[in-house]
C-alpha cells in the first residue's frame, strides 16, 4: 500500500460562476480502521481561499501549520491578504525545498482573487507541481472515481446553489467506491459576499 494511502483522503474543488467550491471527507483511518469521523483536512487560508490536503494524517497537520505561519509572514511583510495565485507559490516552495523527503500531501487550493472576484482552482503534487485548471481538480486515495464524477456533473458557470450539488454529488459518490475515504463530507461554497460551509452525512459502511 502507498504512504499516500494509508490514512485515506478525498478533496475535490470546482469552479462556477464567480463562486468557487472547495470539499473534503472527514474520515481518519489507519488503512481499513477508522479511527475518527471529523477529521479536518480543508483549512482557512483568507476570507476567500482554503486548502484542502490529502495524504499522510501526520503531514497534513504538519504542512497546515506550517502554511498558516508562511501566511501570516507574508501578510505582515506585504501589508496585504495573499492572492490564490501567491498561495500557489508559498505551497510549491515549501513541497519543493523537501523533495528529497516530502511532506507526503497533494494540496488543493480554491478561492477568489480579492480585487477581481475571479475564482481559482489548483492542485500540486507531493513535490510542489502545479497544475492549474478551469473546471475541477481531485486529490485523494479515489482520484479516478472523482474525476468520473466531475466529468459528469460539471458544467460551465454554475450558480452557487448548482456547484454545491454538483460538487456534493461527485464527492459522495466518488468516495462511496473507495473503501478508505468518506464517512461524511464538508463543503465549502464561496462566494464574493460570503462563505457558506455545509457538513454532509454519507454512509458509514
Amino acid at each position: 500500500m502507498s504512504i499516500m494511502a494509508y490514512n485515506g483522503a478525498a478533496i475535490m474543488a470546482m469552479k462556477g460562476k464567480n463562486c468557487v467550491a472547495i470539499a473534503a471527507d472527514t474520515r481518519f483511518g489507519i488503512q481499513a480502521q477508522t479511527v475518527s469521523t471529523k477529521f479536518q483536512k480543508i483549512f482557512e487560508l483568507g476570507p476567500r481561499l482554503y486548502i484542502g490536503l490529502a495524504g499522510l494524517a501526520t503531514d497534513v497537520q504538519t504542512v497546515s501549520e506550517r502554511l498558516k505561519f508562511r501566511v501570516n509572514l507574508y501578510e505582515l511583510r506585504e501589508n496585504r491578504r495573499v492572492k490564490p495565485k501567491t498561495l500557489l507559490s508559498v505551497v510549491s516552495n515549501l513541497l519543493y525545498e523537501r523533495r528529497f523527503g516530502p511532506y507526503f500531501v497533494e494540496p488543493v487550493i480554491a478561492g477568489l482573487d480579492d480585487v477581481t472576484s475571479e475564482p481559482f482552482v489548483a492542485s500540486l503534487d507531493l513535490i510542489g507541481c502545479p497544475m492549474v485548471t478551469e473546471d475541477f481538480v481531485v486529490s485523494g486515495t479515489c482520484s479516478e472515481q472523482m474525476y468520473g464524477m466531475c466529468e459528469s456533473v460539471w458544467s460551465p458557470d454554475l450558480d452557487p446553489d448548482q456547484l454545491f450539488e454538483a460538487i456534493s454529488q461527485a464527492l459522495l459518490n466518488a468516495a462511496d467506491r473507495d473503501a478508505v475515504s468518506g464517512w461524511g463530507a464538508v463543503v465549502h461554497i464561496i462566494e464574493k459576499d460570503k462563505v457558506t460551509t455545509r457538513t454532509l452525512k454519507a454512509r458509514m459502511d
